[in-house]
């Protein structure tokens, strides 16, 4: 298996596009919060009274938001359509979309707002000042999305090449035992050997498979699985393993060797080196479109007993998979609970890449 001090990490490219999603509810949030900080600035900037502050305030929310969410939603019915062009023109487009919300809002709130009058016309001045501040702030918003998308796409180029490039490195420990553990058993039990044998190949076949492939919560349960069988067969009474998983949406996509390094730091660092047994327990819920996962063992009791304890570059390095292939959306969090080390997993379900 990959030496789980040195997880590599991998990241998922969800959009072709730089712009996000802005189906989600989370993108939606954050508009609408960037809108009212435009707002309140604005407002602050017109007013030279604080009495008539608040009423201004509601002027310049009303018809913000108008713009912020007439634009969310037309950029969320062309996503697709967006998604395919490259990204200088698909920026260009959204940018004309904004203004072209900008302008349709600004004219029919005079429209409708202002007197009815024979002699009435359109402050033209008033929208044009109107599009050149909705000009830049969407263009800045935009640049920022813009920079993000760099960022991310720049971790996920990083955490595909470290994990092409240790992919392959087995923990020397890991297999010498294996295969000790396999002789012995083609002697006094060829039937259970043959059954090492099979899930020792199923680990070899995800830690040599394309770091591109994704996989899915129940194919890495069951890589769990096929890891604590054989550590079961060598550490024998000294590993005990509790499930309680119930419910959990087996569907639900993960990148690959997600979760199975964070079960063999559990068993290095908390079960191998105790002279008495040491428990592992896996617990999963799904929860309110979250699946919530943890690992815990026992640590021993001795400090002379306790293996070192590394760079945590295992545990930074699962983390960043998680965050590029879940686009931030994901967490790792590490805990005590009564004594013991527990590692928690929390990512969403569905999720809408």
């Amino acid at each position: 298996m990959a030496d789980s001090r040195d997880i590599q990490p991998e990241g998922q490219v969800h959009s072709a596009s730089f712009l996000p999603n802005f189906c989600s509810i989370r993108v939606v949030f954050a508009v609408v919060i960037t809108a009212e900080l435009l707002a309140i600035v604005l407002a602050l900037v017109s007013v030279h009274d604080f009495d008539v502050f608040y009423v201004e305030l509601s002027v310049y929310s009303l018809y913000i938001q108008w713009i912020s969410l007439m634009s969310v939603a037309l950029l969320c019915v062309l996503r697709m359509q967006l998604n395919k062009l490259r990204d200088s023109l698909a920026g260009v487009i959204a940018w004309l979309l904004v203004l072209l919300v900008t302008l349709g809002v600004a004219w029919l709130s005079q429209v409708f707002l202002s007197p009815i009058s024979v002699d009435y016309e359109v402050d033209w001045t008033s929208i044009i000042k109107n599009l050149i501040i909705s000009g830049i702030v969407s263009a800045l918003v935009l640049r920022y999305f813009y920079i993000q998308h760099l960022w991310r796409r720049q971790v996920v180029a990083e955490s595909r090449s470290r994990f092409q490039a240790l992919q392959s490195r087995i923990r020397p420990h890991f297999l010498f035992n294996s295969m000790n553990t396999i002789a012995h058993l083609t002697r006094s039990n060829p039937k259970l050997a043959e059954t090492v044998v099979e899930d020792l190949s199923e680990l070899f076949r995800a830690s040599l498979s394309d770091s591109r492939k994704k996989s899915t919560l129940g194919d890495e349960l069951e890589l769990c699985r096929h890891y604590l069988r054989i550590e079961g067969e060598r550490l024998g009474e000294r590993l005990q393993v509790e499930w309680d998983i119930d419910d959990l949406p087996l569907e639900a996509p993960l990148p690959s060797l997600i979760l199975q390094p964070l079960l063999e730091n559990a068993v290095y660092h908390g079960v191998k080196p105790a002279s008495d047994p040491g428990l592992i327990q896996v617990c999963g819920r799904y929860r309110r479109q979250q699946v919530n996962l943890s690992i815990r063992n026992t640590v021993p009791g001795s400090p002379t007993q306790r293996h070192r304890e590394g760079n945590r570059m295992a545990l930074e390095n699962t983390r960043q998979r998680l965050e590029g292939f879940f686009a931030g959306e994901a967490d790792l969090t590490l805990s005590k609970v009564d004594g013991d080390h527990q590692v928690r997993v929390v990512f969403p379900y569905p999720w809408n890449e």
